[in-house]
């Protein structure tokens, strides 16, 4: 796998990761402050995109092997 490919995996995974995490944390009202914070449609997008980024460092750590 090239190089930058795969460094775009890892990098890409991780950020959706945390987005995903942050989404969720807002969409159940746990981080508050946001017009995103204790909605329902955030608290399941979160956890989509977070699944998105754990296949993507996943795909990226079986390259690497």
């Amino acid at each position: 796998m090239k190089t930058n490919r795969a460094v775009l995996l890892l990098v890409g995974g991780i950020l959706l990761i945390a987005v995903g995490l942050v989404w969720t944390l807002q969409g159940v009202g746990i981080l508050a402050g946001s017009v995103m914070s204790g909605s329902t449609m955030w608290a399941i997008i979160g956890p989509i995109v977070a699944i998105v980024g754990i296949y993507l460092v996943v795909r990226w750590w079986r390259a690497r092997a």
